[in-house]
């Protein structure tokens, strides 16, 4: 990797959600522009959350297709054109890796304990000090792909963000922290489950409909 890609918001959220998709709903993937959308537009596990429509998403899929980390797909029985990323190839990353820049794509800046508790689906690290380490690997390259972020008050563990938007505006990032945020209920984890359950039935529900054309 000579030179790392630019996204801009709409690129990250389309290639976190193929990454996400990918692991967590295989029969899903390659994915519909009908199902990227809808992966985009997910209230739960976005931070922010988005409103996307059809021509914003075509603009954000021409747009990584030409930066080399999203293929189409044809055949396998459906006319209807698929998407799948490149992202191993493009960033040189490995599965433990290419998990981390995922959740940093959906979810913004992560500690390496937010990292293990949400990515067990993309990937399933053996402990804790394993996600640090991969964490401050990939910020230690030549090139890095993550960056350490100032610790918030109080906070242990420092937080992390990818750099694939490139350079990270820290004061943004600061007024963010004046921001109160509530800790995430069992409702919502639940609701982020359903979400997640109704996207892949929907996927489904296209494939069976492309069958019937």
């Amino acid at each position: 990797m000579s030179d790392l890609v630019k996204l801009d918001a709409i690129e990250e959220r389309i290639l976190g959600v193929l990454l996400e998709k990918e692991k967590t709903v295989p029969d899903s993937y390659p994915m519909t522009v009908n199902g990227i959308l809808t992966a985009c537009n997910q209230k739960s596990a976005r931070s922010p959350v988005m409103a996307l429509d059809d021509d914003m998403l075509q603009i954000g899929i021409d747009g990584l297709r030409g930066k080399g980390l999203v293929n189409t797909v044809v055949g396998g029985g459906s006319r209807t054109l698929k998407y799948k990323h490149n992202a191993p190839a493009n960033l040189d990353i490995d599965p433990n890796e290419e998990s981390i820049i995922c959740l940093l794509l959906l979810r913004g800046p992560l500690t390496p304990g937010e990292v293990k508790s949400n990515g067990s689906r993309l990937y399933d690290f053996p402990n804790l000090e394993s996600v640090q380490n991969c964490m401050h690997e990939l910020a230690e390259r030549e090139i890095p792909l993550v960056q350490l972020l100032p610790r918030r008050t109080g906070q242990k563990e420092g937080r992390y963000a990818h750099c694939l938007g490139g350079e990270i505006d820290l004061e943004a990032l600061i007024e963010e922290e004046s921001v109160a945020i509530a800790p995430v209920s069992n409702y919502e984890k639940r609701l982020s489950e359903l979400e997640l359950e109704v996207a892949d039935l929907k996927e489904k529900m296209s494939r069976l409909v492309d069958l019937l054309d």
